[in-house]
């Protein structure tokens, strides 16, 4: 089959699989693995956006591939492919690696096959990736969706010129041409986002369940979320996804939330093939309250079924918690407050409110029928130092303790890691926010993946923490938590004694790979494979239960009747694009801005 289009998720390290990397906790409270193979959701966005318009689009995690079989093999498979175009994302940063190897690897096997990227981080650096012969283009900003579609119908009419193409970076005769950022849409009703249905399309359309996968376990655990906008309010000193940070690198100059209509049309689908839990990504109560309220409105009226998980970015009372009883059979909540420091919390911008805010916020959501509370806090922030990092963990007990010591309050810490967002105020304007970056372009970041210990992967220090002690602050910090989940019953005692174990050999592991680092190259190369073995045992889930961040889930499928349905209903969907592409009425070519 040729395809118009296939999009690549590379592994953060491309050969992963031969190298001894301790990547320690810098995944433990996200779903994918250290390869970070959950590959962004403007893939599947992207790939239902194209093949409304006739084109074929497929999408391959490469990462979870290699993970799923220590014996695949990659440039195999690639070999085979045959399409027009290939695109990579660069989204997340730790892929820096990852991404460009894999493109190196396509242009060696497809010479002629033009490799585009796209992702936030590609935007960030994308006069640098296209300065890679392997890489063609660089689509920038947030919503691409348009502008690739745009640049696929160029490329069939065999143009070499493409500065029609907004948010493109490309070159012309080797000179590098940067088109204006100009694609900001006010509106994200026209995009999926997730695209399920294509996802669940695309395994009957291209006869491939494992390609699709989002990530190793979704078939056991399908993870499901929606983004509920694009932009921000708020303007976190450490987030590349800051109200700053969006304007820099997107040009982005406002928030802008998908419609109340939208979001219920996508918990109507997704309950129809899963029952497990739905996350909202990022706080719904940026739209306002009418906002807030028609969305909550819809809810009550569809049978709902899967539990709705809610993202907080600053408190909430009585009134909003009454409400979500009333509109949601069940749901859970997040908050990221990083600090148990009221004065760093604010100057950080993250949850900027008092402790005693935070607790009655907590309390009013257990008092009107929260599932599950998760409380995750951070090692790295601006302003914090080694203790207050330990301090965190008192404030874990303070708050169990005024809650009714609870066991629907989960309790996490992570370090800030393994690097510091471009395009965030710090990273920006490190200095004034007290931090030392050690990796400032591209390349920085590509060879800080290659670090054999997590330590020397981290970009930055601090004025208050050296890597070493953000290093330590986590660690004990984890062993603090560990204990006092130990002593409330918040975990088994076997999970708390297989976290103490880990816990204690990562902090050996550390001072290991010190010794061996300053071995000559030969020798740390083979003392780094003896080690490699005992290192995978701890590299997931070092500083907290495997379980923990999971939601409970009954059952975790829908009905065989129902799955045939939706497969019977996007057969017929697909028909009927075919009939309206034949008639003209759905024609690609007439897509404009």
């Amino acid at each position: 089959m040729m395809y118009d289009l296939v999009l690549l998720h590379a592994p953060t390290v491309y050969d992963f699989r031969n190298e001894m990397i301790f990547t320690g906790p810098i995944s433990d409270v996200v779903p994918s693995s250290p390869v970070f193979e959950m590959y962004p959701i403007g893939l599947t966005s992207i790939g239902d956006y194209l093949e409304r318009f006739g084109l074929k689009v497929k999408i391959i995690n490469i990462a979870n591939r290699m993970l799923l079989n220590p014996n695949f093999d990659v440039e195999k498979k690639l070999k085979k492919i045959r399409t027009k175009a290939f695109g990579i994302d660069l989204h997340w940063l730790p892929h820096a690696h990852g991404s460009v190897e894999l493109a190196k690897v396509l242009k060696k096997l497809h010479p002629d096959t033009p490799v585009i990227f796209g992702g936030l981080s590609s935007t960030y650096f994308h006069k640098e990736l296209i300065e890679y012969s392997s890489i063609d283009f660089v689509l920038r900003g947030d919503t691409t969706e348009k502008p690739l579609l745009m640049l696929l119908n160029r490329m069939e009419q065999r143009r070499s010129e493409f500065f029609d193409v907004p948010n493109l970076t490309w070159k012309k005769d080797g000179e590098t041409q940067v088109n204006p950022l100009s694609h900001v849409p006010d509106s994200l009703d026209d995009y999926e986002l997730p695209g399920y249905r294509y996802v669940i399309r695309s395994v009957f359309k291209y006869h491939n369940l494992l390609d699709p996968l989002p990530y190793k376990g979704w078939l056991q655990y399908p993870n499901t979320a929606i983004l509920t906008s694009k932009g921000c309010t708020y303007n976190c000193l450490i987030c590349g996804g800051g109200r700053e940070a969006y304007e820099l690198n997107c040009n982005r100059k406002k928030l802008v939330m998908r419609s109340p209509k939208k979001m219920i049309e996508d918990i109507t689908f997704i309950q129809r093939f899963t029952r497990a839990p739905i996350f909202l990504l990022n706080d719904i109560r940026q739209g306002g309250a009418a906002y807030v309220e028609e969305f909550l409105s819809g809810l009550e009226k569809i049978e709902l079924k899967n539990e709705i998980v809610f993202e907080l970015f600053q408190s909430a009372d009585d009134s909003f918690f009454r409400r979500l009883q009333k509109a949601i059979p069940k749901y859970s909540i997040e908050l990221t407050l990083e600090t148990s420091d009221e004065q760093l919390r604010k100057y950080n911008g993250k949850l900027p409110c008092s402790n005693q805010k935070i607790i009655d916020t907590l309390r009013s959501a257990l008092n009107h029928g929260c599932a599950k509370i998760d409380l995750f806090f951070m090692v790295g922030i601006p302003g914090q130092t080694y203790e207050s990092a330990l301090d965190n963990i008192d404030f874990c007990e303070e708050v169990h303790k005024s809650c009714g010591e609870s066991s629907k309050i989960a309790y996490f810490v992570a370090p800030l890691s393994p690097f510091l967002d471009p395009g965030s105020p710090a990273f920006e304007n490190p200095e004034k926010f007290g931090y030392k970056k050690f990796c400032h372009n591209l390349e920085d970041f590509r060879q800080a993946m290659l670090q054999p210990s997590w330590k020397y992967m981290l970009s930055y220090e601090t004025d208050q923490m050296t890597r070493d002690e953000i290093v330590k602050a986590t660690y004990y910090s984890a062993q603090k938590l560990n204990q006092f989940k130990l002593k409330y019953g918040l975990i088994e005692q076997q999970e708390s004694e297989d976290i103490e174990i880990k816990i204690s050999k990562s902090l050996e592991f550390i001072e290991r790979l010190e010794e061996i680092m300053l071995l000559p190259r030969e020798e740390q190369r083979q003392a780094l494979l003896e080690i490699k073995s005992d290192v995978l045992e701890v590299n997931r889930h070092s500083i907290c239960g495997k379980n923990e961040l999971k939601w409970e889930v009954k059952k975790l499928y829908a009905n065989i009747p129902s799955l045939a349905m939706i497969g019977l209903e996007l057969l017929v969907e697909e028909m009927s694009r075919g009939v309206k592409r034949k008639l003209g009425i759905v024609d690609r070519h007439k897509v404009t801005l």
